[in-house]
């Protein structure tokens, strides 16, 4: 078989789909879908190898041969041509902002909540080494990071943030990009230092107290966020898998709120019984979403339709004082009460649950935990009524907390 001509190669463009052998392991490929475009096959370590050049649009018969014939030099020279075009790509990476996004494609394919580490990357890390070179970086630009975080107190973030920068920059060296990790020396005491156990439960004197300020200061502490602390310390869910919460999961005639196992922290969906005291706030909740889809539909501008990740805890660290961003700070209007978040509500939850005489077992899937050991594998039953029974009394103890 001869060399293609130019024509047949034009014409063959617009035809059936096919492979169009011209010689030299240069192939004009015409696929079934997409464009036409040239391909180079050789045999490398006893294995046939295809690699795409360009497509036809962008390169001629003639320009296909030549571009065909320096990787076939290349290959007899001893340098695999697809071995120098996935390092010519990994050139392409030089500043910290292109190693990350590099690394952050495997955190997609690994991890389920990988928004995690790319939201701590773009607040607290790009914003001082996002445009240094990967291998200018150095041990000191790292402490500046850690230390502007410090500032701020937020040591778990700092926490995260030397975590995840190690792990940046061993995916540097991975791609040969740089030979030592800049954040290999750094520990957590140079960070965030090491993280004590939480065990914030508010009393119910706290609780009692909270809603107070919070009711009596609505202009700042808005409806939306008073309802979301009502059904957090009740039902003990996770704060993001309320602010989320579609209406789609809500089946209000049953008065059961299926959380999917998609949406689960745990990964385990579970059937929550919404008492009559819960169905009333949520019947408001309805009214006040105006047809949204979701339960807490965003108040403001925002790529997110739903609450944000910070709303409540901004809202309640207001309370207390503080507001970020802002020289002058407002009135501390909770007194001399200790600080606490959201997810304090959800422990405190627990805590009453106990305190109410909730059988442990019961009050661990209240929570949506998985039950340990034996009991967790073979004991199938989700305590539906127990867990209905339980929710129901301690919404009894929270509603006069509520009282407009």
């Amino acid at each position: 078989m001869g060399k293609l001509t130019a024509k047949e190669v034009a014409a063959k463009s617009k035809g059936e789909p096919g492979r169009f052998a011209d010689g030299e392991g240069l192939y004009f490929v015409v696929p079934k879908s997409g464009k036409p475009f040239w391909m180079l096959r050789y045999t490398a370590n006893k294995k046939r190898k295809e690699m795409t050049l360009a497509k036809y649009s962008d390169l001629s018969l003639a320009d296909a041969r030549a571009e065909a014939a320096i990787k076939m030099k290349q290959f007899r020279d001893g340098l695999d041509p697809l071995v120098a075009k996935k390092r010519a790509e990994q050139a392409e990476i030089k500043s910290v902002d292109d190693l990350f996004a590099d690394w952050h494609l495997g955190n997609i394919k690994r991890l389920k909540h990988h928004e995690i580490p790319e939201r701590i990357y773009r607040k607290d890390i790009a914003p001082h080494i996002g445009s240094f070179n990967v291998d200018s970086v150095t041990a000191r630009d790292i402490r500046a990071v850690l230390q502007a975080i410090a500032a701020t107190n937020r040591p778990a973030i700092a926490n995260d943030a030397l975590m995840y920068s190690k792990q940046l920059f061993n995916h540097g060296i991975k791609l040969d990009l740089l030979s030592a990790n800049p954040a290999s020396a750094f520990s957590v005491s140079d960070a965030g230092g090491v993280e004590k156990s939480k065990d914030r439960a508010l009393t119910i004197e706290e609780l009692s107290k909270f809603f107070k300020v919070a009711r009596e200061n609505s202009d700042s502490f808005s409806r939306d966020n008073y309802l979301a602390c009502s059904l957090l310390v009740t039902l003990g869910i996770r704060k993001s898998e309320l602010a989320e919460a579609p209406w789609k999961e809500f089946d209000l005639e049953q008065k059961v709120w299926n959380l999917s196992k998609e949406r689960s922290k745990s990964g385990v969906g579970i059937a929550i019984p919404l008492p009559e005291i819960v169905m009333g706030w949520i019947q408001e909740l309805k009214i006040r979403a105006c047809g949204s889809e979701y339960v807490f539909p965003s108040r403001r501008s925002s790529k997110n339709p739903h609450m944000g990740k910070d709303t409540l805890n901004r809202a309640i660290t207001k309370l207390f004082g503080h507001e970020a961003g802002k020289k002058k700070q407002p009135p501390n209007l909770m007194g001399d009460m200790a600080h606490f978040t959201v997810h304090d509500l959800r422990r405190t939850c627990r805590t009453l649950l106990a305190k109410q005489g909730t059988l442990g077992h019961v009050a661990e899937r209240c929570l949506n935990h998985k039950l340990k050991g034996v009991e967790g594998i073979y004991n199938q039953h989700d305590y539906f009524e127990e867990r209905k029974e339980a929710v129901t009394k301690l919404s009894e103890v929270i509603s006069p907390m509520l009282s407009r």
